[in-house]
């Protein structure tokens, strides 16, 4: 009979560990997923005001110059991380091995479809359909593959592997499991794309399961995050803005759910492409309402960790993408119920979500001139301990 051992250490540096000097690429040795929700954080930018209720002249045209930003940061980090896992692999283990860190590897699948759906909604305008469509293709494809191995893997190296903790439940947790909703979101902009017939409806149907694996993923896992921050006190300070992650799912699926019911007509017979209209409305006003319920409790928590000490760390960037999935499902309900209401929230949210990227970018460039955000990060009081496994 196989028994469990003690839990000991794994013998690479752990990413939370104080700063190490490293003997090669040392300014990729600290880059960990974590820096993809740059890209997320950009690309939302763009692609949630690809289609305001206003209309301003080089609106659009600022959108998509935003959009080329997130592509070449996608471009630069893809690379930059390519050269972490040649040069540091027993630091991409350690960040396996960390509770801590694996879940952000959810962040590569959703940067690489954000960047993906851009480029459909705003890339054509610069490079053309042809070219933006087959970009979209490429990006959706990969993003969707890592995000379903994402969402198993991680979750089964969180079982078997890392050391858990009762009451280190967080919302980071979120991040591998809503990956696929994001490709849920995406892959109906594709769906005019393809020849008619079983080819649309295979990928449209293939999008609504991704949306059922992610919501239901996470219905499981939301209780446990409400829980601990319920039982368990507030989160460290540094951890609180990632609060934030948990607008992801409920915007997200508010924005596919508006996607499924645009796409439908024409794809799926009648009365399943009018289900998904109402269906559009029925799920996303109440998720949507739930979505500014949790905003609202979570601008609380960063106001105290504010006022408490809370400097910046790239959790911030926690603040942009979350809220750009409510900006996109709060358009899409503006679009299904024609209520001037949603195009009123529309706007707040997005002034909300440009303020908090125009925040967290300045940070962040500084960071990296500096060299502080790339000369490994600091413990975090009260994370899970980095770096434990379990041993069998």
């Amino acid at each position: 009979m196989v028994t469990a051992a003690r839990s000991r250490p794994v013998t690479a540096e752990p990413p939370l560990s104080p700063t190490a000097p490293a003997r090669r690429a040392p300014s990729v040795r600290h880059l960990g997923p974590n820096w993809y929700a740059c890209v997320m954080g950009t690309a939302v930018v763009g692609t949630a005001g690809a289609a305001p209720p206003w209309h301003v002249p080089g609106w659009r045209t600022l959108c998509t110059a935003v959009w080329a930003l997130s592509l070449l940061l996608l471009g630069a980090l893809l690379v930059a991380r390519s050269l972490h896992w040649l040069h540091h692999r027993d630091q991409a283990r350690a960040h396996l091995l960390d509770p801590a860190a694996a879940p952000f590897y959810g962040c590569l699948s959703m940067a690489l479809s954000a960047v993906g759906g851009g480029a459909v909604t705003l890339g054509r305008d610069w490079i053309g359909a042809s070219a933006s469509v087959a970009l979209c293709a490429v990006l959706f494809v990969a993003g969707t593959a890592v995000g379903l191995t994402v969402a198993v893997a991680v979750p089964y190296l969180m079982a078997v592997r890392h050391r858990i903790e009762p009451g280190q439940a967080g919302p980071v947790w979120l991040l591998p499991l809503v990956a696929p909703m994001v490709s849920a979101a995406v892959g109906p902009l594709l769906v005019p794309h393809l020849p008619p017939g079983q080819p649309r409806e295979t990928l449209l149907l293939s999008c609504v399961a991704l949306f059922g694996m992610s919501l239901l993923a996470t219905l499981v896992t939301l209780p446990l995050v409400f829980g601990r921050l319920l039982t368990g006190g507030p989160l460290p300070l540094a951890l609180t803005p990632t609060l934030f992650l948990v607008l992801g799912p409920l915007g997200q699926s508010t924005t596919a759910v508006g996607q499924f019911a645009e796409v439908a007509p024409g794809v799926l017979r009648g009365p399943y492409a009018a289900g998904f209209e109402v269906f559009g409305v029925l799920y996303g006003v109440p998720v949507l309402g739930f979505a500014l319920m949790w905003l609202a409790l979570a601008a609380a928590h960063v106001v105290r960790a504010r006022r408490e000490g809370m400097g910046f760390s790239m959790t911030w960037w926690s603040f942009t993408f979350p809220v750009g999935t409510c900006v996109t499902g709060s358009e899409a309900l503006a679009r299904h119920t024609g209520l001037a209401a949603y195009d009123a929230l529309t706007v707040v949210l997005y002034g909300v979500l440009v303020a908090a990227w125009a925040v967290a970018a300045v940070h962040t460039a500084r960071g990296v001139v500096s060299g502080a955000l790339l000369a490994g990060p600091r413990p975090v009081p009260g994370a899970p301990r980095p770096g434990t496994a379990r041993t069998t």
